[in-house]
């Protein structure tokens, strides 16, 4: 017998007949003997409802008031669920975040998760019932309601099977896993059988939409195998884990990442002196603007050139931010370019594989196309070009690494 802590999303109980599905599936892992803690979101489209709600009250809802309003679509899900359970002859309980007591500190709508008190849940599994739990929710040390913000489900999922221990948690979404990289630019992706922690949170941090970063931060640090499966196809799924997949037969990269939300801001002929670099990012980074990508070119006549990313939609303000500055700074000119992407090789083969960066490159230039920026780290290779090559440098560096699925490109030919 099995602990298992399985995970539903908006899509997969976005109606009652899906609901209804879940249940079915839940029904077959409790067939097998196994303890079930299901964690469940709203159903798609109820938090965007609730939202729009609230604005047609007020335009901006205090935080906490945010958080009780949101926190009722899970408590929908939860109850419809159970219901699907009890009406197939299985004992349920449904658990908002406060009842499990998952306390968390006191972020309205961003909050953490401190601890968790599993009591309730295990004495719930011990008399043979199937555990539903609201995710994305909890309560802080004065009983407030509270929600964890973006991916919150996902967190609260893989927190849960910490936890309690759980020999996985299982993650249902849309997909069938996670892909050498996203199949609709590339019909010849491969599903991963199986990825690393570190890899995955490189994908996720990179632009890979399958899981949200602090859900794989959170599985990683307390070593919770988590699987990410379809709710509507059968399969293995991929499993994230500590272990390398040494079944490939080149394991050097796992898979292929990209961001089109980017932009560049070129900060050109400031001086060559000391502390130059954080008077050019520090204020943008001052006004909240993350920024991602740096680079620093040094002229022959002592000047530098500072290059940086930024998400797309906050360009225009550190462009001002910039031009405000450029005169004090020294600068003869900031350029701003909204047509550009970040495209990424993952793998923690790269380690122990030579000459990864000179194929990606040589990939990209038989493409002709221009490499503006690179970045790398141990197990990462980013390079910004331009937008429109996008979909083309994928392609090719799916290619040229040799990460496509056999029977999928034979189908497609």
């Amino acid at each position: 017998m099995a602990l298992i802590v399985q995970k539903y999303g908006g899509t997969s109980v976005g109606s009652v007949e899906r609901i209804e599905a879940v249940a079915e599936k839940i029904i077959k892992f409790r067939e097998q003997g196994d303890d079930i803690v299901v964690v469940v979101s709203a159903m798609s489209g109820e938090t965007n409802r609730l939202t729009a709600l609230a604005q047609e009250i007020m335009e901006s809802p205090t935080p906490r008031e945010m958080d009780v309003l949101l926190s009722t679509g899970e408590q929908v899900t939860i109850a419809l669920l159970c219901m699907a359970l009890e009406k197939r002859g299985y004992g349920a309980r449904s658990f908002t975040g406060g009842q499990v007591r998952i306390l968390t500190d006191e972020s309205h709508t961003k909050a953490r998760i401190k601890e968790i008190d599993g009591s309730r849940i295990h004495a719930q599994l011990e008399q043979g019932n199937i555990v539903v739990v609201a995710g994305f929710q909890g309560v802080d040390e004065l009983g407030n309601i509270t929600t964890l913000g973006r991916g919150g489900s996902d967190t609260t999922g893989v927190a849960l099977a910490a936890a309690l221990d759980a020999d996985e948690c299982q993650i249902y979404t849309d997909v069938k896993g996670v892909y050498t990289t996203d199949p609709r630019v590339v019909p010849e992706a491969r599903l991963l059988s199986s990825i690393t922690f570190e890899e995955m949170l490189e994908l996720a941090s990179l632009g890979a939409k399958v899981l949200q970063i602090r859900s794989v931060e959170f599985a990683g640090k307390y070593k919770v195998p988590l699987r990410v499966l379809s709710t509507f196809e059968e399969g293995p799924g991929t499993l994230i884990s500590l272990e390398e997949d040494s079944e490939m037969e080149d394991p050097a990269i796992a898979g292929i990442a990209f961001e089109r939300d980017e932009a560049k801001l070129t900060v050109a002929g400031v001086p060559d002196v000391p502390g130059m670099a954080y008077k050019v990012i520090g204020p943008v980074s001052d006004a909240g603007i993350e920024v991602d990508v740096i680079v620093q070119n040094a002229a022959e006549d002592g000047t530098n050139d500072i290059t940086f990313t930024v998400k797309r939609a906050e360009c225009g303000r550190a462009y001002k931010i910039l031009q405000d500055a450029a005169v004090s700074l020294g600068a003869k000119e900031v350029v701003q370019d909204k047509k550009v992407c970040k495209v990424s090789l993952v793998g923690v083969g790269m380690r122990s594989h030579a000459g990864i960066a000179s194929k990606m490159f040589k990939a990209l230039a038989e493409e002709n196309i221009n490499i503006q920026i690179i970045t790398t780290s141990e197990i990462k290779i980013s390079v910004v070009i331009e937008e429109k090559y996008l979909e083309l440098a994928v392609r090719a560096l799916h290619s040229a690494f040799n990460l496509g699925d056999p029977e999928s490109a034979a189908e497609s030919n």
